[in-house]
């Protein structure tokens, strides 16, 4: 991962974490439930973002590596991996 790429999604992170705050805050001050509700919003589409830029670098550099690779182990690995990942996400 490119130290752009990490210095992004740090800075990314540590905007949830303010957010979350912000939820707890809210919470704390009784805040009317659907403000809290577009707060919690706000943080699940922020680590969407995330997660879709973390996976974005996987598959342009380990999954890529690994495609190219002439162990058939590893390539069949990865894209476990990524279907694991994916099924994890529909299960809520």
């Amino acid at each position: 991962m490119s130290q752009d790429h990490a210095t992004d999604l740090l800075r990314r992170v540590k905007s949830v974490n303010g957010h979350m705050r912000a939820v707890e805050r809210m919470i704390e001050e009784d805040a009317y439930c659907i403000d809290i509700i577009k707060q919690i919003q706000a943080v699940q589409a922020a680590l969407n973002k995330i997660s879709v830029k973390i996976l974005d670098n996987h598959l342009h550099s380990c999954v890529v590596t690994a495609v190219n690779s002439n162990d058939a182990r590893e390539r069949e690995r990865v894209l476990i991996e990524i279907s694991e990942v994916f099924e994890a996400a529909t299960k809520v």
